[in-house]
């Protein structure tokens, strides 16, 4: 049996956890106190009644918490105390390494461009990170750092009430096609991502396109993802998770995706809305085998997945295992600590639970998102780091088994 306390004592990843989504629920209530933002509840037994629960009825009533979390993140220092939260409480449960996403232009304003807010968010996570690594020293000079990174967020779709920023796109464009506006936002965060990367040396490593699928196609953002394409971003997009397998084949055909989030509807044949698709088995056939193959990795998110499709009602149920059984490359992730209320060790342990993981499949999991992160640095050096995490990982397993022969217990 694999205890929690093992997989809390792991080197593990997050490659897809949404900032605005992983507030401490108590800071959110400081921080809207402070900030004079009205919440449903000023108690966090009452916000986890009325906001953020634990089944949600569709994605769009998932999402609505967001626009409280995004309310009181309108400042640096808000933002700044954020990342070094979500970070610390990645590291206090033995994430190693993890990639920190959220869309810079909702936090925008005139008094507050994407370079403050994506520069206020970096000194959060380097503040941590190195208050981390010097406890780290302390213990044991060959264990892996921790580590993060910044992937920035273009959304599908957003209305002026959203942000400054937003509103003020349409007041700028004001005759302009709503869907040419979506696609106007991200190619502007595609090239200030790459801008301020360069020139102020913020890790930005990756590019994502998250919000609604239906009706808002990937193809209205290809123009970003080139930028991002030619100036060495790594990509990854949302899809799959709230409509049917040809958003994932716009993810990698239009956009070219290094990975999918989510990706829970990959095999879902029923979700097929195209007319002209006739053979729905082969068309689900030949994607998968296509993500398999070009080893497109998977961002697996089962809570929240759970809570946002009511017809999942046995996460043994979840795509997660025919995902396993056709050997594509997954990875578990959070999405949202405070809106999923969940770690990255209870996805882990779910995973356990609902789908038999051995201790062999689970390190494979484990080291497969280490293999697959957007890693702030060269390719010699990740090899590096990767090795040095498999041999933790493994000097962890073998202290665990001693512990156990020593108690007279099985492993």
């Amino acid at each position: 049996m694999i205890s929690e306390q093992f997989v809390r004592s792991l080197p593990k990843t997050d490659l897809h956890v949404h900032l605005d989504g992983s507030l401490r629920l108590g800071t959110l209530i400081e921080l809207a106190r402070e900030r004079k933002v009205k919440l449903p509840s000023m108690t966090q037994s009452g916000l986890r009644k009325l906001v953020f629960k634990d089944r949600y009825r569709s994605l769009p009533e998932y999402l609505q918490g967001f626009g409280l979390t995004v309310g009181v993140m309108q400042d640096a220092e808000a933002l700044e105390r954020v990342a070094y939260e979500l970070a610390e409480d990645n590291y206090q449960e033995g994430v190693r390494y993890f990639e920190v996403r959220f869309a810079p232009q909702l936090h925008s304003s005139r008094t507050m461009d994407m370079r403050t807010v994506l520069q206020a968010v970096n000194r959060g996570l380097a503040r941590a990170t190195r208050r981390a690594n010097r406890r780290k020293a302390i213990r044991d000079g060959r264990e892996p750092e921790y580590k993060c990174a910044i992937t920035v967020c273009a959304l599908r779709y957003f209305v002026a009430a959203m942000s400054p920023y937003y509103d003020e796109l349409f007041r700028v464009h004001p005759f302009t096609r709503h869907d040419d506006l979506y696609g106007l936002a991200s190619l502007e965060l595609a090239r200030a991502a790459v801008a301020i990367r360069d020139r102020y040396g913020v890790p930005i490593t990756g590019f994502d396109l998250a919000g609604r699928e239906s009706g808002f196609p990937a193809e209205d953002h290809w123009r970003a993802y080139d930028v991002a394409q030619r100036n060495f971003l790594h990509k990854t997009v949302h899809a799959g998770e709230a409509y049917g397998p040809e958003s994932i084949f716009q993810a990698i055909t239009d956009l070219h995706a290094d990975r999918i989030g989510h990706g829970y509807y990959l095999f879902n044949t029923r979700m097929i809305k195209n007319p002209r698709i006739k053979d729905k088995q082969e068309y689900v056939r030949a994607l998968s085998e296509y993500v398999a193959d070009r080893r497109i990795t998977i961002e697996v998110c089962l809570t929240s997945n759970l809570q946002t499709n009511p017809k999942l009602t046995n996460l043994s149920r979840h795509t997660f295992r025919q995902l396993r059984a056709q050997r594509l490359s997954t990875t578990l992730c959070t999405d949202n600590r405070l809106v999923s209320n969940t770690t990255v060790t209870k996805e882990v342990m779910l995973a356990i639970e609902h789908f038999g993981l051995s201790a062999h499949e689970l390190k494979n999991i484990v080291i497969y998102g280490f293999k697959r992160s957007f890693f702030p640095g060269s390719y010699t050096a990740k090899r590096d780091y990767v090795r040095q995490v498999i041999d933790y990982y493994e000097r962890v397993t073998a202290a665990a088994a001693e512990t156990a022969d020593a108690a007279g217990r099985p492993g």
